[in-house]
């Protein structure tokens, strides 16, 4: 095996096609990783299991830009957290009000509404939440008296549309309907023209008052959620979770799967190798000898096992797939090293008193980074794809939004057999577009280590 410089390798290798298109995807997976560890805060991440902290986002919803090929426009999810703030003082009366203004252009009712607040109040102050809508009509939803308290306390609460308060006030005032509204949502009711059940569309402005008597209360926080069937870029899932968040963290999270094992695979098989085939002899044998029995070993079985009596942690997978990974490394590595050390510099060096690790690490190793540089790109897709196998199964670890474990929930909870593709088909395309980036490397890189696929 002859030497390569590195001035050809990278004349070869631009001169791959298929070379420079995987590195292209892989610039842009990188870019998306930094972009999602600079811009999402970490602890979105770490909650991605606690439903808590999804409660606001709606439940399955597809991404909004379906509505770009829809006849009739779905209706989108609406978090709107920025009101107007008023206050005024009329004696010892006080008003502290939020308005929230809500442009709703779509063709089908909203599935609900909740208005989530936190107040600060001494006393028991009175609560108000009324609509005025696109047609002048003014419903008043709720009158609600807060928690009594003799101290200045903090109180938190949501209001949801189910509220039986907000539909018996709404059937109160069922005159404002030219029509029977029996049987209809709040929210339905809310939404619905005047003259018949079909959705008003406009500009629908939520006021809400809070009063209190020789006290002045003070909103702290305010929100107002109009739930719809449309929510961000890949939708949600049956826990609410953001599937665009994680998609993004899942790329990552793939990325350190696949070249953390793939790097301490390809090391260690070709240190294991390079060493046995130098060593010769009885040393050979032996490490040859336990290297077929690590090959032999059904690598799916035993990670399955291990993620089940040691752990599923994401740390521990990796350690798992680099145990299993480097068998293969190092019978090539072994052959290769084979021819080379009967080179004459590498005699010289022997009868020049050098130690065999010196010999190693300066002649023999450098000769095959080639090769192990394409056996990195190549063995990235089978560690990220393992993973994801695994994950899949439920042996993942699922503090982490691996795509892998993305696709187990979708399997939990019946996503295919609902028609929820958004949920399912993102995540197996992002791992087909990582894996494909590194195949077309190592194929690059493979047509460098191969003399007869060279160009002339």
């Amino acid at each position: 095996m002859s030497a390569i410089s590195s001035d050809e390798i990278k004349r070869e290798f631009i001169r791959s096609k298929m070379g420079l298109a995987g590195i292209g995807i892989l610039l842009i997976l990188i870019g998306v990783s930094i972009v999602t560890v600079i811009t999402i805060p970490i602890d979105t991440f770490k909650e991605w299991n606690n439903p808590s902290n999804w409660i606001s986002y709606p439940k399955t919803s597809i991404p909004v830009w379906v509505n770009l090929f829809q006849i009739k426009k779905i209706p989108e999810h609406m978090i709107i957290d920025e009101p107007i703030e008023k206050f005024q003082k009329l004696g010892d009366v006080s008003v502290a009000s939020h308005q929230f203004m809500v442009y709703f252009d779509y063709d089908d009712f909203p599935n609900d509404f909740i208005y989530e607040f936190s107040a600060k109040y001494t006393g028991s102050p009175l609560l108000q939440l009324s609509v005025i809508r696109p047609d002048g009509i003014q419903l008043q939803l709720l009158s609600l008296s807060l928690p009594n308290s003799q101290t200045q306390i903090t109180h938190d609460e949501r209001i949801f549309s189910t509220d039986s308060s907000i539909r018996k006030n709404l059937f109160l005032q069922k005159e404002k309907f030219s029509f029977d509204i029996d049987g209809l949502s709040s929210e339905d009711i809310l939404f619905s023209s005047s003259e018949k059940h079909e959705i008003l569309k406009g500009n629908y402005i939520f006021l809400v008052n809070v009063y209190g008597v020789k006290t002045q209360n003070e909103i702290l926080d305010s929100r107002l959620i109009v739930g719809g069937k449309a929510f961000g870029l890949m939708g949600t899932d049956d826990l609410r979770r953001d599937l665009a968040i994680g998609l993004l963290w899942g790329t990552p999270l793939a990325l350190f799967i696949g070249l953390a094992v793939a790097i301490g695979s390809v090391t260690m098989g070709l240190l294991y190798g390079v060493y046995s085939g130098f060593k010769g002899k009885k040393t050979d044998e032996v490490m040859m000898r336990f290297n077929d029995i690590i090959y032999v070993l059904p690598a799916l079985p035993f990670l399955i096992i291990l993620a089940v009596t040691i752990g599923n942690s994401i740390f521990l997978m990796v350690g798992f797939l680099m145990i299993f990974g480097w068998v293969g490394i190092a019978k090539v590595s072994r052959s290769m090293a084979l021819q080379i050390k009967i080179k004459g510099y590498v005699e010289a060096s022997k009868m020049m008193g050098q130690k065999n690790s010196r010999i190693i690490l300066r002649h023999i190793v450098p000769q095959l980074l080639p090769y192990a540089l394409a056996s990195v790109a190549i063995s990235v897709p089978a560690a990220i794809t393992t993973e994801a196998g695994l994950s899949f199964l439920g042996l993942g670890d699922p503090t982490f939004p691996t795509w892998g474990q993305i696709l187990h929930d979708a399997s939990v909870y019946g996503a295919a057999p609902r028609g929820l593709w958004w949920w399912i088909v993102p995540p197996g395309i992002m791992i087909a577009i990582t894996g494909l980036a590194f195949v077309f490397i190592g194929n690059a890189f493979d047509t460098i280590v191969n003399p007869k696929l060279r160009r002339p």
